[in-house]
């Protein structure tokens, strides 16, 4: 039977557009899915937790072809734990990187995000430590706490009732920052880099040439604390919840105080105040891969805009700075945009060496590293009579 030119042609163009639909569909849904989606693990510092477990973080690695899972564990304790079933790590301070890269040769490590150490406080508490002689203005409407004189006010076993103008926290506790356990904390082992560098004649702390003595004037600072915390989350919540009088002062991560003003659900009031310690310290979140797909991971986390730009909602500063100052300034937040006094932290073994030595105190079995006098820093005020 012969056909009409007119309708072959008509069928034809009907199978072409049959063709070009599913096409169009096909891709479509090829879009949606995204690549092929590998599954990996790792372990991460515990104050990340919230960002992986986060709908648009989780949504964005799958993006990128990643489905991951995470376990919380602390910055020291990953540098010593079997990595072997990992596919990365992720701990919150380089020098426990740096220890699981010497183990591994081979691996890679980025910095998707770092963020400086801070001190939360409040308005009266800053007035205090004005009139001491503790707290200036950085300039640029932040505040900058001598590290140095603090440490004066310790070694001389101060009390908030024996500063000038301290009728605002007339008690008779130690003048002290809340920090969590040194022994398993990494915000705690940053604030260790900082108090030993100037107890140190403002040095990092290289090896063992002196250590005791640079333990000794650090240990009163962690010791006379009592009880703490493992991890970071809690004395910020304590001092959210609990106010000026459980928390006078808490040391923390930038990142911290910047989420929670930026949560906008009245956590953060107009009376607490971020102090920035001089000298200060960064710490410089630190993804170790440990196979092809952690290292596809690592790059995605420091590289993809989206995923930078969750990280400043975090808090955190990434290499796109001007993300960080727009965040900032969107939610009226002062916080400095440079800072200058930033020293390093000590290699793994100092600061592991430096630890070991808290903890001989803590046990009781090593009296000889008993507290000495404060360090005599130079340039530093000196600490009220």
């Amino acid at each position: 039977m012969n056909v009409a030119p007119r309708r072959l042609a008509a069928i034809g163009l009907a199978l072409v557009l049959i063709v070009g639909v599913a096409i169009a569909i096909g891709g479509s849904i090829a879009g949606r899915l995204g690549p092929d989606t590998v599954a990996l693990h790792g372990l991460i510092g515990s104050e990340k937790g919230p960002f992986f477990a986060d709908p648009r973080v989780i949504a964005a690695l799958k993006r990128g072809g990643f489905e991951v899972t995470v376990a919380p564990a602390g910055s020291r304790q990953i540098a010593t734990m079997d990595l072997t079933h990992e596919d990365f790590v992720f701990p919150a301070g380089a020098p426990s990187a740096e220890k699981i890269r010497r183990l591994r040769p081979g691996t890679a490590s980025v910095v998707p995000f770092f963020t400086p150490m801070a001190i939360a406080t409040w308005k009266p508490i800053v007035a205090i430590l004005q009139q001491a002689g503790i707290v200036h203005d950085g300039g640029s409407g932040y505040l900058t706490f001598d590290v140095a004189a603090y440490m004066r006010l310790v070694a001389s076993d101060t009390r908030w009732k024996d500063l000038p103008g301290s009728s605002a926290y007339n008690v008779n506790k130690s003048v002290l920052i809340t920090t969590t356990d040194v022994r398993r904390s990494n915000s705690a082992a940053m604030y260790l880099a900082l108090v030993s560098y100037v107890a140190n004649g403002n040095n990092i702390v290289e090896n063992d040439s002196g250590i005791d003595r640079i333990v000794a004037q650090a240990a009163p600072l962690f010791l006379r604390q009592g009880f703490v915390e493992n991890s970071s989350e809690v004395p910020f919540e304590d001092y959210l919840v609990q106010g000026m009088g459980k928390s006078p002062m808490v040391m923390i991560y930038e990142a911290q105080f910047i989420a929670r003003a930026a949560a906008n659900d009245g956590s953060i009031t107009p009376d607490m105040v971020l102090l920035y310690p001089t000298p200060t310290i960064f710490s410089k979140h630190t993804f170790v891969s440990l196979d092809a797909d952690g290292a596809r991971l690592g790059d995605f986390l420091a590289t993809d805009p989206e995923m930078r730009s969750l990280a400043t909602q975090y808090g955190f500063r990434t290499s796109d700075t001007a993300a960080f100052r727009s965040f900032v300034s969107q939610h009226n937040l002062t916080v400095p945009e440079t800072l200058i006094d930033v020293i390093e932290p000590p290699t793994y073994e100092a600061l592991e060496a430096m630890i070991t030595r808290l903890e001989a105190i803590y046990a009781g079995t090593n009296p000889s590293l008993s507290p000495s006098p404060g360090p005599s820093a130079p340039n530093a005020t000196p600490a009220p009579s």
